[in-house]
């Protein structure tokens, strides 16, 4: 198992920076925060040092901490600046061909015994690191968002996983503050795949015609931290499009392609809800005939669906067991305690 002594992300936005402040808080050790932009790596250690002179404003920093954290912060626009990192973590646009070409620039830069992960959502990990000449260190370490709050890493393996690598990993998660789930490569892993297949159930009901605000509202009773088009909304939709079109291409039969959520990326709204809290009428789909919502039936259709994904997930390998699905939703996706367990019972 390898010491993490030194630390790199790739990336600038909002969960690279995140990364770059859980590890330096956490860990204390040099962090590289890196980007194709010299201004956006600017504006990024910017906002890392705002958000520690807060922290140690508000007194969750002691007096002098966010100095000597932000100094082992530093950022670069060149790839070689990794050469000393023990690890690294890309968090870029999600898109499988610019992460390829990020572990394979990485590559020629960063030690041999390195960490590479990425903090994909639903792509394949395994494809990330296919042609690399050490792919037995690459791994998928998903985290959530806010970074700083939800506990959950999904750990994700590939054929290529060394144990070395694992082991590492679980370690680095564990020092971070984090529970790390050992899940497989596949589409979605485990919370996305779950979330994803209940907002394909959703969804569905509202590109029949039904109201959105309706069918948002027949899972309250659930006691989920966010509706599911709220959430959606605060994933960002065009982000969800893709996860659900990465699923969609995996699992054709069991997710469909919204084209109520559709409207809603390609008129540019941030969600199905204006600010006060009102569906804009591009979000509305209008259907041959009205669709009446029955919450009792949309809440029966949801449980089903997220029954049978979870126990198909169960019987491919994705995860080991109920106890660990119910982990990954509460840890991961903030579900009430017992998880989809105890939804699935109500």
């Amino acid at each position: 198992m390898k010491t993490i002594e030194s630390f790199g992300v790739v990336g600038a936005g909002l969960m690279a920076t995140q990364l770059v402040l859980l590890v330096a808080d956490k860990l204390r050790v040099p962090t590289l925060i890196s980007d194709l932009s010299p201004d956006r790596v600017s504006s990024a250690l910017h906002r890392i040092r705002g958000h520690l002179e807060k922290q140690e404003y508000r007194g969750r920093l002691q007096p002098g901490e966010a100095a000597e954290i932000a100094r082992l912060i530093r950022g670069t626009t060149d790839p070689s600046g990794f050469r000393r990192c023990d690890a690294a973590i890309e968090a870029v646009f999600e898109d499988q061909k610019t992460k390829r070409t990020v572990f394979r620039q990485l590559e020629e830069s960063i030690a041999p015994d390195a960490l590479l992960l990425t903090n994909t959502s639903s792509l394949s990990v395994t494809g990330m690191a296919r042609g690399l000449r050490h792919p037995e260190r690459v791994l998928g370490f998903h985290f959530f968002n806010p970074v700083a709050v939800l506990p959950l890493v999904e750990l994700v393996r590939t054929p290529f996983s060394s144990s070395p690598a694992l082991l590492t990993a679980g370690d680095l998660a564990k020092r971070l503050g984090k529970t790390a789930v050992p899940v497989a490569d596949t589409p979605g892993f485990v919370v996305n795949r779950l979330l994803t297949r209940l907002f394909s159930e959703i969804l569905a009901e509202i590109d029949k015609g039904g109201d959105p605000a309706t069918v948002d509202r027949s899972l309250e009773t659930w006691g989920l931290p966010m509706t599911p088009l709220h959430l959606i909304g605060y994933i960002g939709p065009a982000v969800q499009r893709h996860i659900c079109d990465t699923l969609h291409r995996a699992y054709p039969d069991r997710f469909s392609r919204s084209a109520s959520l559709t409207a809603v990326v390609e008129a540019g709204l941030p969600g199905f809800f204006d600010e006060n809290g009102k569906v804009p009428q591009a979000a509305l789909i209008l259907p041959p005939e009205p669709h009446e919502v029955d919450p009792d039936r949309v809440r029966r259709r949801v449980r089903d669906a997220l029954a049978q994904e979870a126990q198909l997930m169960l019987d491919e390998g994705v995860i080991a067991t109920w106890e660990d699905i119910d982990r990954c939703m509460t840890l991961g996706a903030n579900f009430p305690p017992g998880g989809l367990t105890r939804l699935l019972a109500t």
